[in-house]
């Protein structure tokens, strides 16, 4: 079984809401329960928010951006791919310093605990830059 979905995106917040949806049809899909398909909306919309609060300049036009998910099922489990691809400022956030969560939240510096969740609730998290699109690849391993 192969799954593929792509999910158009515009650079308003509001998108962010249509995450939920496109993860239910992947659900339905592929078999994934509720604590999966929670963590996966909570690591998107993470990377989703990210896209439409900083790789775009704020003038008030629309940017598109995509989102794609393939699904494919193996032995016993199945691999969930999820792309995100921009043509906004040109960020690696592997790169980005993991947050301090020892530190209180006041003691904390701004930043960093988005990337740092992502990085918890996939099982990898990778980056390209290629012919100008920020190309954002997160995986995660399903039973």
């Amino acid at each position: 079984m192969t799954y593929n979905d792509t999910l158009t995106l515009v650079n308003r917040t509001e998108e962010v809401e249509r995450i939920p949806g496109f993860l239910e049809a992947l659900c339905q899909a592929t078999g994934c329960n509720l604590k999966v398909s929670f963590n996966l909306n909570v690591a998107l919309e993470e990377v989703v928010v990210n896209v439409i609060n900083y790789a775009y300049p704020q003038d008030g036009r629309e940017y598109t951006f995509t989102l794609d998910v393939k699904a494919v099922r193996e032995k016993d489990d199945t691999l969930l791919t999820f792309t995100l691809k921009d043509q906004g400022v040109q960020f690696d956030p592997t790169q980005a310093k993991d947050a301090d969560t020892t530190l209180s939240a006041q003691e904390r510096e701004i930043g960093g605990l988005g990337i740092f969740l992502v990085r918890q609730l996939m099982d990898s998290v990778s980056y390209q830059y290629v012919n100008g699109t920020n190309v954002l690849t997160m995986t995660k391993r399903v039973k």
